[in-house]
């Protein structure tokens, strides 16, 4: 049976579409909010991505930001930190209101795990 993650326990996430990153003091204001969110208590790691193409579908985002925790609890804790709560205002501030928020489980698999269950080549004739 497959295991569709590295680790025991899926990890939680904050993921954060930015609709525009095209204001003048996007850079500057975008430096202080990671500052401000890399100081939530919890915070394993984090990951953003500018968007270059959307292959299918609509999409406004022009940017996504995630913020990965070890649990729910967590996620929940930090973002009502005092810490989180300053991170929100600044994003508030920056976006607009241009963004989505999204809670997401997050799990993971690594290519050699993932390659021990990958017929080989014409396997799939035999």
């Amino acid at each position: 049976m497959k295991s569709w993650s590295v680790y025991n326990t899926p990890m939680y996430k904050l993921v954060i579409l930015v609709y525009s990153t095209r204001s003048p003091q996007f850079n500057r204001e975008w430096a202080e909010f990671l500052h401000a969110a890399e100081r939530i208590p919890g915070l394993r790691r984090e990951a953003t991505s500018r968007v270059s193409r959307v292959l299918y579908g609509q999409s406004r985002g022009e940017l996504i930001h995630e913020l990965y925790f070890d649990s729910y609890a967590e996620l929940e804790s930090g973002l009502n930190s005092p810490e989180g709560q300053r991170a929100g205002e600044l994003l508030q501030a920056l976006t607009r209101g241009g963004m989505v928020l999204l809670l997401a489980e997050h799990s993971e698999d690594n290519l050699e795990n993932i390659r021990r269950f990958q017929a080989p080549p014409g396997a799939e004739n035999a």
